[in-house]
């Protein structure tokens, strides 16, 4: 077990590269910003600040990739629901190529298995400067054929009183009781309180940029992609705001008919890299 440690100012992180490269903890002063544990107290990956979304993002319906007409059947790895979910980077050991107080650069790399049938390298930045943390990830298709990936991040907010949500978008899709989309519906984001918040919803068309405020802190969540899964409900103590490349089980989808920009499913060609950029900027509250 292995905690790296990373500070600028009032703003620190923990990061554990052993679970799935996760930030532990992301804290202004001793105000946590993620669902944060000290990085030496974490036992799971599944009650992290945040995790990378690498091969994909979300759900991948009934633990079955189609694709190019085959059926690749698929770990379930979120017991017990059936769809596989999240990727495999949060499931695995990432190497720690560099570190210093500021700046860590982790690397994965994964060999075709029952987890996802196509080799890939996968590499994340996380850096600390200017009041915010500023991640990159990236995916290079290592397989001999062309690939679908998906780059994204999972941070968990936490939802303090007077949380208040907003960002601006064109559509959201809808989920059925398993926990897959539906359809595509016409929205404009959202614009209200969290504290009866009810969603779980891949939004698209987003604007690339979220406001989170409440009684302690303004958090700005900026992304280089374009779509945007936000849950919570009146249950939980964090807001997910998770940036992602594509729409929940979007591979399966495209095997179904729909078009792949739609969906913004990306694929690779032997030896391509996809990239994808995140900053979560933070400031007390005034007063």
């Amino acid at each position: 077990m292995t905690t790296l440690h990373l500070s600028d100012g009032e703003l620190r992180c923990d990061i554990r590269p052993d679970l799935g490269a996760c930030i532990a903890g992301l804290w202004l002063g001793e105000v946590p910003v993620l669902r944060s544990t000290p990085g030496d107290e974490l036992h799971t990956v599944r009650l992290s600040g945040s995790f990378p979304l690498v091969p994909f993002s979300n759900r991948i319906g009934h633990a079955t990739l189609r694709w190019q007409g085959t059926g690749h059947p698929l770990v379930q790895n979120f017991s017990p629901e059936p769809h596989a979910i999240h990727g495999v980077g949060w499931m695995r050991t990432w190497e720690v190529l560099e570190h210093n107080p500021q700046f860590v650069m982790l690397a994965h790399e994964h060999r075709a298995d029952t987890a996802w049938p196509f080799a890939y390298d996968a590499s994340q930045t996380l850096q600390l400067r200017d009041g915010a943390l500023d991640l990159t990830l990236s995916i290079t298709n290592q397989s001999q054929q062309a690939a679908p990936v998906g780059l994204g991040w999972h941070p968990y907010f936490v939802k303090r009183p007077g949380s208040h949500v907003s960002f601006a978008a064109t559509g959201r899709w809808e989920m059925g009781p398993d926990k897959l989309p539906t359809e595509r519906r016409p929205s404009t984001g959202l614009d209200t309180d969290c504290a009866t918040l009810d969603v779980d919803h891949c939004f698209d068309g987003w604007s690339g940029e979220v406001r989170l405020s409440d009684e302690a802190l303004r958090v700005q969540i900026s992304a280089s992609l374009s779509r945007l899964v936000v849950f919570t409900n009146a249950t939980r103590d964090f807001v997910a705001i998770e940036p992602v490349s594509h729409v929940n089980n979007a591979v399966n989808l495209q095997a179904q008919g729909l078009a792949a920009d739609t969906l913004g499913l990306r694929v690779l060609a032997p030896g391509e890299t996809f990239s994808a950029q995140m900053r979560i900027a933070v400031q007390a509250a005034a007063g």
